[in-house]
């Protein structure tokens, strides 16, 4: 994968491919025209975790599951404007 390729797919500046694969903008700076195989499947995963459901990337859904049994426990109200729908 090429630096310019890398850079188009996480957000098209460095600043947003830094922000995304969690590295400085000086960082990005500093890749090679061709990247390394390691850089390449940062890109990848980065985009994967964006893309694909967390459980197919092996995250449990845990946390989702949570929070929708506290919005539930806050009774129909609470659940309506979670929804986004008001009270």
């Amino acid at each position: 994968m090429t630096k310019t390729e890398a850079i188009r797919l996480l957000g098209g500046t460095a600043a947003s491919a830094a922000r995304r694969i969690g590295i400085s903008p000086a960082a990005v700076s500093l890749w090679p025209d061709e990247l390394s195989g390691a850089t390449t499947d940062r890109v990848q995963a980065a985009i994967a975790r964006e893309l694909l459901p967390p459980e197919t990337l092996g995250i449990p859904a845990v946390a989702q599951d949570q929070a929708d049994s506290r919005v539930a426990d806050l009774g129909p109200g609470a659940r309506r404007q979670a929804a986004g729908q008001g009270a």
